[in-house]
């Protein structure tokens, strides 16, 4: 299926803004700044994520634009406050007719992870899923070795759906569990405000 043949609103990536964090559609122009911040030693043992390879970010991005061609996602460049390209992340899995996405391939720069600026973008992605899309569900999949993806997950307020054995393979090439979650339309006010709860505390906190 070709881009084109999605509703409007799912053809392309919009612009997201936040107080934390700002996202626009991926492209091109983006290899440079995600290389840099792909360039932290820290990533490299996270094998079970979907990362691109330090030399690999090119192709990383020219994968995900296909995959936005063939209807298949909707990618991101993840921006901090002050503007520094600091990840990636995408909507995948669309089907329109449901509607349903999934919300993955989400991945910062060590020194951004853990801050406001995850909760605010989730928050963003969630709010334009279920308030313009028109999403009834949101889903999140990761691999069942991500123990701290895992728990960021829940920490949001999506439920555990099950565990997928086998379900595809890591990059290794090794077998991967997928552990699934989903957010549905009736439980998104009340994740709004725990999300908006959580936001205020960050801030609350980065004033002393």
């Amino acid at each position: 299926m070709a881009a084109s043949a999605l509703p409007p609103a799912w053809q392309h990536a919009p612009i997201l803004d936040g107080r934390h964090v700002h996202l626009e559609p991926l492209s091109m122009e983006h290899v440079d700044g995600l290389a840099a911040a792909r360039d932290d030693a820290a990533l490299d043992d996270l094998w079970f994520t979907h990362l691109p390879e330090r030399d690999g970010v090119a192709a990383y991005v020219e994968s995900a634009l296909r995959m936005q061609a063939d209807a298949q996602a909707l990618p991101f460049a993840v921006r901090d406050a002050d503007g520094v390209v600091v990840g990636s992340t995408r909507y995948y899995g669309l089907d329109a007719p449901v509607p349903k996405l999934l919300i993955g391939y989400t991945w910062y720069t060590p020194r951004v992870q853990r801050s406001g600026l995850n909760t605010e973008a989730k928050l963003l992605l969630l709010a334009h899923a279920f308030e313009a899309m028109g999403c009834i569900s949101v889903g999140f999949e990761t691999s069942s070795h991500n123990t701290r993806s895992r728990a960021a997950i829940a920490r949001l307020g999506a439920k555990q759906d099950g565990i997928l054995r086998n379900h595809k393979r890591h990059a290794d090439g090794s077998p991967r569990d997928t552990v699934a979650f989903s957010i549905i339309d009736s439980e998104w006010s009340q994740v709004k405000r725990n999300l908006q709860d959580k936001l205020q505390a960050h801030q609350e906190q980065a004033n002393g």
